[in-house]
């Protein structure tokens, strides 16, 4: 992959001082390539919304440092991150648009801040209008507006400065299923058409599997796991990820003491069905399903089942043998002791 673009290092954000100190962000550290799709993601409180202000400094971290296409933006005087605020653009869940100004001018916004003369402006701003498709609604204001048009007329007003970085601070949650998918549709393209480098900060893991490549997973302020996409469906290694990855996931604690289970990981390209009738053909080994939670990825399975072993210590070693020798499986053993 190509170089980096953003790289956060030993990043920390603490917010008041003492006893009553709220500790943000905790030794941060961040690459992502330029070009990519990045994903950001935690359940509330994670300190998500705090990380992607740190990386315009609209947040100043309390140490570490931010660099952005080889600007170290913590060392920049605020003149100086003025300007480099022109390539590190953001859209929000809540638009953010001037409500008294049409589509157009709200596109034109950024470049009249930036001194750019109103005829090139506003060329501009309806080739960027066209490019999200809503050339029709340059005089159309907010109010008129569904919320996909507002969040597609907030992603036209984020690219008028040419951004190299496109920050997306959630900015899909108050949008409906399928206008979600239209506008990460319309993300992808513009990251395949324009190469800005794309950063999303959610809470939903299908925003993640749907145009990320690499996610880093943030859980109480620190980066709990990162990694490719589809590594950390394989493999979520820590509780953080595998609450994202799998939320309705069940525990081998629901259960009674002494249960004996195995969690299947499916790696992509098996599907789960035809391994536990293969082990009742194949072994005359019966299992229980004690819990399931398994999803779709590009053609391929991806997920977690938990399976009741039988009481008999040779079936059972029987059975966990037959699944580890499976392509694209991984198992371990748990057990419930109460």
């Amino acid at each position: 992959m190509s170089e980096s673009i953003i790289q956060i290092q030993h990043l920390t954000k603490t917010f008041g001082d003492g006893d009553t100190a709220v500790h943000a962000l905790e030794d941060i550290n961040l690459d992502i390539k330029q070009g990519e799709i990045f994903g950001i993601i935690g359940l509330s409180g994670a300190g998500k919304s705090t990380l992607v202000r740190c990386i315009n400094l609209l947040e100043r971290p309390t140490s570490g440092t931010v660099t952005v296409d080889g600007k170290e933006m913590t060392a920049l005087s605020e003149k100086e991150l003025r300007l480099a605020r022109r390539d590190v653009t953001m859209i929000f869940q809540s638009f953010n648009l001037l409500m008294q100004r049409t589509c157009l001018k709200n596109v034109c916004f950024p470049m009249e801040l930036s001194g750019v003369p109103a005829v090139q402006a506003k060329k501009r701003a309806l080739e960027l209008l066209e490019i999200v498709g809503l050339a029709d609604k340059a005089d159309a204001y907010p109010s008129q507006l569904s919320g996909g048009q507002k969040q597609r007329v907030a992603i036209a007003r984020a690219l008028a400065t040419d951004p190299k970085v496109l920050l997306c601070d959630e900015a899909t949650s108050a949008l409906d299923p399928t206008t979600t998918a239209s506008i990460l549709a319309l993300l992808k393209d513009l990251n395949a058409k324009l190469g800005v480098t794309v950063v999303v900060i959610t809470h939903q893991m299908s925003v993640i599997e749907e145009i990320c490549s690499r996610v880093a997973i943030l859980d109480g302020g620190v980066v709990a796991e990162q990694g490719n996409v589809e590594d950390i469906f394989s493999h979520p290694s820590t509780d953080a990820a595998r609450r994202l990855v799998y939320p309705g996931g069940v525990s081998v604690s629901q259960y009674p003491a002494g249960t004996h289970a195995v969690r299947v990981a499916f790696n992509g390209g098996t599907a789960y069905q035809p391994l536990i009738a293969s082990l009742a053909i194949d072994l005359g080994v019966k299992v229980n399903i004690l819990g399931a939670d398994t999803r779709n990825i590009d053609g391929k399975a991806f997920g977690t089942m938990l399976l009741g072993l039988p009481d008999d210590p040779n079936e059972a070693a029987k059975a966990l043998s037959y699944i580890r020798s499976q392509p694209n499986v991984s198992a371990e053993e748990v057990e419930y002791h109460g």
